[in-house]
């Protein structure tokens, strides 16, 4: 029997099998070898862990869905490195799990957000958006600032966290819940995103 497109196309479970073959052969080609390139796998120069009170934000900047509308990838494209600054490398993001890639942008992207503005704009932005940028549609964050920070997850949350890679101390994961304490989940946001691309413009 002469295999055609239509007999594929006919057969459901042979469609369904060639299409994980062909999947599986290009995962192969595409990804795997992405592991064995320093580029992707070794920390950019001056890289560090977050620290508890920015790991805490960053887990907040999750929760709340900020990854929907902005993104942290700048494409090497001329107008998006002459708006946002250099663009992204997997050096920068190894200890991050998962990384916020992506290309949707609702807002801004945040790769190189880090010191752009202060933290009381980042305080009244978050608190009502339009204050700072009247045409934003982001919405309003204002329990953040009522809201402390859960730090007795922290020591779990970095314990786990080294076991992908990220070289955090015992005397980090020891001192997370005392680091993070009388801070607001804002806080906490804000240091997160404070610290976003501030290694690679310290580079250049």
């Amino acid at each position: 029997m002469k295999l055609t497109h239509d007999i594929i196309e006919q057969k459901t479970g042979l469609l369904a099998l060639l299409v994980v073959l062909v999947v599986s052969v290009g995962g192969l080609v595409e990804i795997v070898p992405l592991y064995f390139q320093r580029s992707t796998t070794e920390p950019v120069s001056g890289l560090k862990p977050y620290n508890a009170l920015r790991l805490a934000g960053r887990d907040i900047y999750i929760r709340e869905g900020c990854y929907n509308c902005h993104s942290q990838m700048i494409r090497p494209f001329r107008a998006e490195v002459e708006r946002y600054g250099h663009y992204s490398v997997a050096g920068e993001f190894v200890y991050d799990h998962p990384f916020q890639w992506g290309s949707k942008r609702t807002g801004p992207d945040l790769a190189r957000v880090g010191g752009r503005y202060s933290d009381e704009w980042h305080r009244t932005h978050l608190r009502n958006p339009r204050d700072v940028v009247p045409e934003s549609n982001m919405p309003n964050y204002p329990w953040l600032s009522k809201t402390a920070v859960d730090g007795e997850s922290l020591p779990a949350k970095m314990r786990a966290l080294r076991t992908v890679g990220v070289p955090y101390t015992d005397v980090e994961i020891a001192s997370s819940t005392k680091d993070v304490a009388g801070k607001t989940e804002e806080d906490a946001l804000i240091a997160y995103l404070q610290e976003l691309g501030t290694v690679i413009k310290s580079r250049r």
